[in-house]
């Protein structure tokens, strides 16, 4: 009787031990889901955990056991998906794969890492990896829900359909390139601004008259080298001599101090443009919005000097684009403002620094006796040396063209949202496999074939907005590679 009796006991005790455990699990459900009314919202997935501990012992037992990813990741990494694929209504859109990262910095974190690894493609394999080769994936960037786009096809449809998408560059990008940035102007004022440009950048006399700034500069920084006792690391050198490059283009023959300061402050400029636009001290962009104030005032200045140097008529020599561009007109009759002509200049700047042998003799020996250096005629005939250029170009670019849908688009039977960025991934698309053999491999002779050229290769972009500068860097390099290739080993 008193067995019975105690099995009795512990059975009520157990019961009632199911019961509250059952009851205070659901309380902070009933309490916080009850108040914003289940049947009104469709909250997200998940438990609200014990009244007034919340979740909060699973969280210490992840810290203790020093591994808090175990519930932070599983917990917040799925924020950003509930928020952003909520407002937009998973019934209604049929999104891409991939996932959204991190509340507020969404997946900037693995991005960063491989933009430090010098590799940025490999952001791409690892969503190909786990979501598979679909060419179209979601993601959030710089503080925006945005598709990445890595199809030939896909990516040539963004970019020219203007009707669709129009710029969506990170704010930070915006903020730095200045009142008419390419970046940001819209498509009538971008199309003003191509007019104006085009001769100073793109025309034959302007290209005629840049082939002897950059000739000069680049048979000096070989000879520098040659002379050099002791070994060098090339590539910071190379660096530093296409800067001298761009910097005589654009501004013309400047003192040593200026060149190098301007070169200083472009290094912290040139790290802000693709960060999170957070203006506080420590952040990359902070200190790039202090460097770009710095080079407005030294860009003014030399501006400033030009104008006085022309009035009283002592302006000789050779001229560079800044001298170009302050005398270019509009159909109207309009000039480019001082403002204007200095965010141009730091847009060249940001953008021009980050782009067979039998031939070589060939041209050689064509060439009359009293002429040094190239002409413009000579390096349009180098065959080879332009599939070099396109190799080159083909390997090494810039990891994405930005882009926002102004309206829902549909693109291989997903959904781009109105309102979300789309990153035109075309690293990705030059380094296909399934487009170009052997992609890692650096093979020029891969441009006999044309064929994979025409859709599957735009290292400048494409439609409208396409790069205005491409002729420009094209004889920089070729001018570059020809005096490598030719006298040096």
């Amino acid at each position: 009787m008193e067995l019975d009796f105690l099995w009795l006991i512990v059975s009520a005790l157990l019961g009632c031990y199911v019961f509250i455990f059952w009851f205070l699990k659901r309380v902070n459900e009933w309490y916080y889901v009850g108040m914003v009314g289940k049947s009104t919202y469709r909250l997200p997935p998940g438990d609200m955990g014990w009244p007034f501990l919340g979740n909060m012992l699973p969280l210490f037992k992840s810290i203790r056991s020093a591994d808090t990813n175990s519930f932070i990741y599983n917990l917040v990494s799925r924020v950003n998906e509930w928020y952003y694929v909520g407002m937009v209504g998973k019934s209604t859109y049929r999104l891409p794969p991939g996932d959204m990262g991190w509340p507020f910095l969404g997946n900037m974190l693995p991005l960063f890492k491989s933009i430090r690894s010098a590799d940025t493609n490999s952001f791409i394999y690892n969503l190909v990896s786990r979501y598979g080769n679909t060419g179209i994936y979601k993601t959030h960037m710089f503080g925006c829900p945005s598709i990445i786009v890595c199809e030939p096809d896909i990516c040539r449809r963004v970019l020219t359909n203007d009707e669709h998408f129009t710029l969506g560059y990170p704010k930070s990008t915006n903020l730095l390139g200045g009142r008419i940035s390419l970046h940001s102007v819209s498509n009538e004022e971008h199309k003003r601004l191509r007019r104006l440009i085009a001769s100073p950048i793109n025309g034959h006399e302007a290209l005629t008259m840049y082939i002897q700034h950059t000739q000069d500069i680049v048979i000096d920084s070989f000879d520098e080298w040659a002379s050099m006792k002791q070994p060098f690391e090339f590539y910071t050198e190379i660096k530093k001599a296409t800067f001298k490059i761009m910097t005589h283009i654009f501004m013309g023959s400047v003192n040593d101090s200026t060149l190098w300061t301007t070169h200083n402050l472009y290094a912290d400029y040139r790290k802000g443009l693709m960060s999170m636009a957070i203006n506080i001290p420590g952040f990359a962009f902070h200190k790039a919005f202090k460097a770009r104030k710095k080079m407005v005032k030294v860009l003014q200045s030399i501006l400033d000097k030009k104008r006085v140097m022309t009035e009283s008529e002592q302006h000789q020599g050779r001229k560079d684009m800044m001298d170009l561009l302050s005398v270019a007109e509009d159909e109207d009759g309009r000039k480019l403002e001082d403002e204007d002509i200095v965010d141009l200049i730091l847009l060249f700047l940001s953008a021009g620094f980050d782009s067979s042998a039998e031939e070589q003799e060939e041209i050689i020996k064509r060439r009359p006796s009293n002429q040094k250096g190239l002409n413009l005629k000579e390096i349009k005939q180098m065959e080879y040396l332009a599939k070099v250029i396109d190799e080159t170009l083909r390997m090494t670019n810039i990891f994405s063209l930005f882009r926002k849908a102004k309206a829902d688009v549909s693109i291989n039977d997903y959904i781009i949202p109105k309102g979300w960025k789309v990153l035109v991934w075309y690293g990705a698309v030059h380094m296909d496999p399934e487009i170009y053999d052997n992609p890692q491999n650096f093979d020029p002779s891969r441009w006999d074939n044309l064929k994979a050229k025409g859709k599957a290769f735009i290292p400048f972009g494409a439609g409208n907005r396409s790069c205005p500068g491409s002729d420009l860097a094209k004889l920089v390099i070729s001018i570059f590679l020809h005096h490598f290739l030719l006298n040096y080993k």
